[in-house]
């Protein structure tokens, strides 16, 4: 399996890496955010725009993405428009919704982007492109804050990502029973034993999915998320915490 570059950080060897979300309606509480985000023990930084109330706005945008890079300095930068249908604040048109990744993948100031795989094949495709010819990677995601979908399904959603040329795979599902994690670790260990060329990340939302969150190394996920400063999704752990118990089950594994 090939790694991925995000910035200085590499996917697809040692401990799973950590992302941490960057929250906030208004530029001030943004670059708050931010600053909790540069000194935390995270190893990305994930600028959640939907909340931003200027996201459609291209100077503001601009300016915010610039001065993010400023704050983050040499931590890896990834931007994340999550639309309504898969758990985002706001929605956008699936044209909108790619011009707005695309902007932000050629703006200079990001080193990867969260794209929704099922926004439409040819827009998908048309921005990946976009992102990797500004040398930005793509994080191809698939999202269900409704219930576990069954195994295959998981898989399918994971190779289309691939597929479609997504430097990462990415699925996060809510469990309503402890069984719906198991589907999910039993999906993450199949694509990555079967499918997968390039690192995945999998994970199973709220508490009752937390453990995915901790144990995905050990099932092939290669990057998890957590919470330095404010949840972007339910069952975010603490990363000091987190990084701790990933540490730990590495280094029994070895």
């Amino acid at each position: 399996m090939k790694t991925v570059s995000i910035g200085s950080v590499t996917l697809g060897t040692g401990l799973p890496k950590i992302a941490a979300p960057i929250v906030g309606r208004t530029a001030e509480d943004i670059f708050r955010s931010a600053r909790v985000i540069a000194a935390a023990p995270c190893d990305i930084a994930e600028w959640r725009a939907d909340d931003y109330d200027a996201v459609f706005e291209p100077d503001a945008l601009s300016d915010t993405l610039a001065a993010l890079r400023d704050i983050l300095a040499h931590k890896p930068l990834l931007f994340t428009f999550r639309t309504a249908k898969e758990g985002g604040a706001r929605d956008a048109s699936p044209r909108n919704y790619a011009a707005l990744t695309a902007a932000a993948a050629e703006s200079g100031f990001v080193d990867a982007v969260d794209l929704e795989v099922y926004t439409g094949d040819s827009l998908v495709r048309e921005c990946i492109d976009a992102a990797h010819r500004a040398g930005v990677a793509v994080i191809g995601s698939c999202h269900d804050f409704h219930g576990t979908p069954p195994k295959d399904t998981l898989i399918a959603w994971l190779r289309k990502a691939q597929d479609a040329g997504a430097d990462v795979a990415k699925i996060a599902v809510m469990p309503r029973s402890p069984a719906d994690v198991l589907t999910l670790l039993q999906a993450t260990e199949e694509m990555a034993r079967r499918y997968a060329d390039r690192p995945i990340a999998t994970m199973s939302m709220s508490a009752l999915g937390a453990v995915s969150r901790l144990c995905g190394e050990a099932f092939g996920s290669a990057l998890t998320f957590g919470a330095a400063d404010q949840c972007s999704a339910p069952g975010q752990l603490p990363v000091a915490e987190l990084r701790d118990v990933l540490t730990l089950l590495h280094n029994a594994a070895k």
